[in-house]
């Protein structure tokens, strides 16, 4: 680990960070100098220290941030990444109740807890920056998908509110929140879900300008950017890295 870079010697919580973007971010901000503590529901995450937590109890979202406020003396980086897209995920009209508050609960949920036990450790730093929040919401915050996942675009659209009221709130107090929102990306979530469905695949990649989906490791540079000072006049913002998806017109396939 460098102790220059973009991030030098913050102390960074990233959740969801077995795979996927938040591998990719883990990499990436240690790179630059960050301490990281890699969070996931699975053990052994990628990072200086690795946390087993649900992030969906408030008991251990609390208990998980005071670790590293206790080991390390303070927190400068949240990103709240941690997301799933499950296959019972789908029209409004197949999908059960008990399948769209899962999604809901890990989506939404985990990203206000994270927040409300988190942001009063990044109030606690000295200095007009004090911290900085990326919540990871999504394209279909801002637009309809072309594949119905029901539950997690409303989940997604809950970030991306969440995070311009939070980004307001607290923007004269030195904190600053924002929307990650990535186009479909590369993972081996959206491989997995689109190997059982090649046509699904084919509809979402259509609109995308670019032409194929993120690589992670592209998503990651959006949320180190959003992390370093570099973003210091970004607050309550979506921040879109979607190839151009948002700003093409496009009809959906039938």
């Amino acid at each position: 680990m460098s102790a220059n870079g973009r991030l030098p010697g913050r102390v960074c919580v990233i959740t969801g960070a077995s795979g996927g973007i938040g591998a990719a971010a883990v990499e990436l901000f240690r790179r630059q100098g960050a301490v990281v503590v890699g969070v996931d529901v699975l053990p052994d995450s990628p990072g200086d220290r690795a946390l087993q937590v649900d992030v969906t109890s408030e008991e251990e979202v609390g208990d998980m941030f005071a670790t590293v406020r206790r080991d390390y003396g303070r927190i400068d980086v949240l990103f709240n990444n941690a997301g799933i897209s499950p296959s019972d995920d789908g029209s409004v009209i197949d999908t059960t109740l008990e399948a769209w508050e899962h999604v809901q609960s890990v989506n939404l949920r985990s990203v206000f807890l994270c927040c409300k036990h988190g942001i009063p450790h990044l109030l606690q730093n000295d200095g007009p920056l004090r911290g900085s929040v990326i919540n990871t919401a999504s394209f279909v915050a801002v637009m309809g998908a072309a594949t119905s996942q029901i539950s997690y675009t409303a989940s997604k659209g809950g970030v991306l509110a969440l995070s311009r009221e939070l980004g307001v709130e607290f923007a004269r107090r030195g904190v600053r929140v924002n929307a990650l929102c990535p186009g479909p990306v590369d993972t081996p979530l959206l491989r997995e879900l689109y190997a059982k469905d090649p046509e699904k695949a084919a509809r979402r990649l259509v609109h995308i300008p670019m032409g194929r989906f993120a690589r992670a490791e592209e998503i990651a540079q959006g949320a180190l950017f959003l992390a370093s000072d570099e973003s210091s006049f970004v607050t309550a913002s979506a921040f879109m890295l979607d190839g151009g998806l948002s700003g093409a017109y496009t009809t959906p396939l039938q």
